[in-house]
């Protein structure tokens, strides 16, 4: 690697973590002050080590791979739907804006809101159900997409060596779920962003699929939190830094946080079991099984890469098909489907 002849005796990287202890809060995460990686390496001379995190995530394939898999509607006619990448930059962009306004450490938190999902099947939860399912029929296991996001990073990745990121990024992709608490606050602003940006924009994404309009939100929702993304977004982003300004936590008041919860259950009634966008969910659920049985059967036919994780100390062939077939796209999957179960002269063109 070249390196930079040093800046009156400090590299780059030095010199921004001698700038972080400057401008950003008490109860930030420094760059200096990480708990290290799975295994040690050479620092760069350029950038502080969350920094390098957020590079290694956005140059993985794995979140290249996030562009064609679902996050609430199943092949959607349509180019504005969200998607899982998109999502994924809407958290990060929530986040940022958070970990900003308190003085956090936004490197950190880019990074762990870039990597969140990277874990996450085709099909979007219906994908993850399904693993999850056979997983405990065949060999007594499970699968949590935040727990999938860990392996992609740690042992997935660059062929099998992994991302090798800070203890810090890892985790608050583990801990980025409701029930959990990450240990950084750049990790709950994610938590916090994560939850904000999957109810706010699944509203928008059901008004645009004709499943709900703007006034069928009930009138205890938008007297708090305005009507329309923007609206709602910026009532809860203004809640959030008023609530967590010069504390040593990151959180909404419990008022907006109930409100928030009440939306949460009112989408679950009126649009994640709906029938228009979830109908198709239970072919997915059989999909993802079909091709998971069909891997278990032939791991022959698995990539190369893959192959070589079912020699590593530790590995079962259940959990390394799980990996391949969690790794998917929705449209790779549905292909590799009509390779195993459609005969070829059944194709129309």
């Amino acid at each position: 690697m070249i390196e930079l002849v040093p800046i009156h005796d400090r590299t780059i990287r030095e010199l921004q973590e001698e700038r972080e202890h400057e401008v950003l809060s008490p109860n930030a995460s420094f760059s200096d002050s990480t708990k290290g990686r799975l295994r040690e390496e050479k620092e760069c001379d350029l950038r502080p080590c969350y920094q390098r995190d957020r590079d290694r995530i956005l140059y993985s394939k794995a979140f290249r791979r996030l562009s064609g898999k679902t996050q609430v509607f199943l092949a959607p006619e349509g180019d504005h739907y969200r998607t899982r990448l998109t999502h994924t930059l809407e958290v990060a962009q929530t986040a940022r804006a958070i970990s900003k306004s308190l003085r956090l450490n936004d490197d950190l938190t880019e990074a762990i809101a870039l990597g969140h999902d990277l874990g996450h099947t085709p099909f979007g939860h219906a994908g993850e159900r399904a693993l999850n399912r056979i997983m405990k029929e065949v060999c007594n296991g499970h699968f949590k997409h935040f727990e999938q996001s860990i392996r992609v990073v740690d042992v997935i990745e660059k062929h099998g060596k992994g991302l090798n990121l800070t203890w810090e990024v890892r985790n608050g992709i583990l801990n980025h779920q409701v029930d959990t608490i990450p240990a950084t606050l750049e990790g709950r602003a994610v938590r916090l962003s994560d939850k904000m940006a999957y109810i706010n924009h699944d509203i928008d994404d059901a008004v645009r699929g004709n499943i709900i309009t703007e006034d069928d939100i009930p009138k205890r929702f938008t007297d708090v939190l305005g009507h329309g993304l923007t609206s709602r977004l910026n009532t809860e982003l203004h809640d959030i830094i008023k609530t967590s300004i010069d504390t040593d936590d990151v959180r909404m008041s419990p008022e907006m946080n109930d409100i928030l919860m009440d939306l949460k259950a009112w989408m679950f009634e009126n649009v994640y079991t709906n029938p228009i966008a979830k109908g198709q969910e239970s072919k997915a659920e059989e999909l993802v099984i079909e091709l998971f049985l069909h891997y278990v059967e032939h791991p022959e036919l698995l990539p190369d890469d893959y192959k070589a994780m079912l020699d590593k100390e530790g590995e079962t062939k259940e959990r390394v098909v799980c990996d391949y077939v969690a790794g998917m796209t929705d449209r790779y999957a549905v292909n590799k489907f009509k390779d195993i179960k459609v005969p070829f002269s059944w194709d129309v063109y």
